[in-house]
């Protein structure tokens, strides 16, 4: 059979391999997402995917800054994400960028960067503390300029030594978030006080780039030289970017405080961002001690994640007097997914068959409509919300794709994108547990006397892995279905420490796991969460252990794309074999951010469609405070 890109095939492996036969991924035409897009030898203000900058060299600020904003105000917060060590619940140490410890959110605001992200570009990067960027003819070596008025709080020169130790050590003690992206990095020289030279060796995706300029923190040398880079304290570590760490209690509460005479105020891509004054993240180990505090006015804005708070608890005073309100704000545009990770380095969720039928005993239907008051979309891809979604039967680039690639591949692969069992919504349904029981039987376990046991008489047992007991009522339904196949179930809940711990040693047998992707993906950050060699990284977003030659190749296949359009058509096949093997059972979506808080506070609209800082683009609105007397 022959056609077009969009032909769809209904074929097992074997008409498959008969109608394809062996040729490779055909490069299609299209936007190009190579950062070939940017011209070598030449200075830069900007990096893109595509080429193509939203902003000029001269641009002013960002769209979405406000210039006008006022300067002033508290803004106590929960964050809705975090990344790195951190710890929404606890912290014990303030150094955020090493594998150990518990750290509080957001202490990378207290650190520049080469370069920063524009939230209203899909992967657009503007210089920050480097003045300007330049890429070597072999495109393998990038030559930053640094800005000579740059700073650290305490009034030192920032410069090339700075950037070369921070990223000299970040590659080799620093957090697998991180570190995983230089893995391509081979050298970072000094190339005058203000110059460095960052060089890969060849291997690394054209792309590479955009994920350590935007994200790696410059330390200061000097402070470093008499302490621990990787030690676990509570010193309050000198930065240079436009927050500082002010009061906090280990545990319990931490501030940050705007730098008032950060270095580069003026420049164009700082200018109408961070407004407050103060930054005050409350730790709470539960979620209802968070809303507690919240009612009080303890906290001023939060995220409401739990749908049934939503629909039935915001009844109290404030509310009713309208000091706080309630809205909701769209999500961004970025792939993102959400599910329970099964630990396949154990040998029991060794079997695709084992964690299919765990799956067929999670009845999302009645869920929603009980508990999440049909407020949530079920999850079936890890790229939802995104073109990255396989979809159907494999279409003709989607099919040669597959066939080049090397190692057995089950025949559902083949066949429809793989969609998880819908119920009767009963909370009970028979045939999704007689087909969940099939399943267990076919991978050799059988039932004795009510119990789910393999051939040495072992129950087959479950541990769900929680930090919070809001997931009990979550996860009873699953666990009652569980049990009635014989299944030995338990849910337990964990302080946030040993919850980590656990976690970061892939000490578990089933999590959750919800993750946002970038809109133009690089293979550096798909390794990081799919990649054999980062299985058993302590640390690493790999969480159920896949380790699949198919998908080595595929993130491989991601650095070599050309266009837009090729990297759809890779990272739907990527979606399709993860899909295939259930490694995660997808959850649910939302497509909008719930968003509670006293109203007394100022942003644009609309909000930018690749992120929602609130806390960096949002204001106190003093006249907004003063009418709900929090003035």
């Amino acid at each position: 059979m022959t056609g077009h890109g969009q032909s769809l095939f209904a074929f097992t492996r074997r008409e498959f391999i008969k109608t394809v036969g062996a040729s490779g991924l055909v490069l299609a035409g299209g936007i190009s997402v190579s950062l070939a897009g940017n011209p070598s030898g030449k200075k830069l203000h900007g990096l893109s995917s595509f080429g193509e900058l939203k902003y000029g060299a001269d641009y002013d600020h960002f769209d979405y800054a406000n210039l006008n904003a006022p300067k002033g105000g508290l803004f106590a917060f929960t964050p809705s994400n975090w990344g790195f060590n951190q710890n929404t619940q606890t912290f014990n140490t303030l150094n955020s960028f090493v594998l150990k410890g518990a750290a509080p959110p957001r202490m990378e605001l207290c650190f520049d960067t080469l370069m920063v992200r524009a939230i209203d570009e899909p992967d657009a990067l503007y210089c920050a503390t480097a003045k300007s960027v330049e890429i070597s003819a072999d495109r393998n070596s990038y030559i930053f300029e640094l800005r000579k008025e740059a700073r650290f709080h305490d009034g030192s020169k920032l410069n090339a030594d700075d950037v070369v130790f921070s990223f000299s050590i970040i590659k080799e003690k620093g957090h697998p978030q991180l570190s995983q992206d230089m893995r391509n990095l081979t050298e970072i020289r000094r190339l005058g006080e203000y110059r460095i030279e960052l060089k890969f060796n060849g291997r690394q995706s054209d792309r590479a780039i955009l994920a350590v300029a935007g994200s790696t923190p410059v330390f200061s040398k000097n402070y470093y030289e008499n302490r621990k880079f990787d030690s676990s304290n509570l010193e309050p570590p000198l930065g240079s970017g436009q927050w500082r760490v002010g009061k906090f209690s280990a545990g319990q509460f931490i501030e940050y405080e705007r730098v008032r005479d950060y270095w580069a105020t003026d420049l164009p891509f700082a200018r109408g961002v961070n407004h407050f004054d103060k930054l005050r993240i409350e730790f709470y180990s539960e979620r209802i001690a968070a809303f507690e505090a919240f009612k009080k006015g303890d906290l001023l804005w939060r995220e409401e994640f739990t749908s049934k708070v939503w629909a039935t608890e915001y009844d109290f005073p404030a509310v009713k007097n309208r000091k706080v309100i309630q809205q909701l704000f769209p999500g961004e545009l970025r792939p993102s997914m959400q599910g329970w990770a099964i630990n396949t380095r154990r040998q029991k969720f060794s079997d695709i068959r084992v964690r299919q039928a765990i799956g067929h005993c999670f009845d999302f239907e009645w869920t929603n409509k009980n508990l999440f008051y049909g407020a949530y979309t079920r999850s079936q891809s890890l790229f939802e919300k995104s073109p990255f979604k396989a979809e159907g039967k494999p279409g003709m680039e989607e099919a040669q794709l597959l066939q080049s690639l090397t190692g057995e591949l089950p025949d559902t692969v083949f066949d429809e994108a793989a969609y998880q069992p819908v119920s009767d919504g009963s909370g009970n349904d028979r045939k999704n547990l007689r087909k969940a029981f099939g399943l267990f039987t076919s991978a050799g376990w059988r039932s004795d006397n009510g119990k789910l046991v393999n051939d040495k008489g072992i129950q087959f047992s479950i541990e769900f892995l929680v930090r919070s007991k809001a997931f009990e009522k979550v996860l009873g339904g699953m666990t009652a279905n569980l049990r009635q196949l014989g299944v030995s179930t338990s849910i337990r809940v964990v302080d946030p420490s040993q919850y980590q711990a656990r976690v970061e040693d892939f000490n578990f047998d089933i999590i959750g796991s919800a993750f946002s992707f970038s809109p133009s993906p690089t293979a550096e950050g798909m390794r990081k969460f799919f990649h054999s060699e980062v299985s058993d990284v302590r640390g690493s977003n790999n969480a159920p252990g896949v380790r699949l030659a198919a998908l080595d190749q595929l993130i491989s296949e991601i650095a070599r794309v050309k266009t837009r359009k090729e990297l759809i058509i890779v990272m739907r096949t990527i979606d399709r074999v993860l899909r295939a093997y259930q490694f995660w059972i997808p959850n649910w979506y939302s497509a909008n951010h719930r968003v509670a808080m006293w109203d007394m506070f100022g942003w644009n609209e609309p909000k930018p469609e690749y992120g929602f800082p609130v806390e960096s683009l949002w204001w106190y609105d003093e006249a907004k405070a003063r009418l709900i007397d929090k003035g």
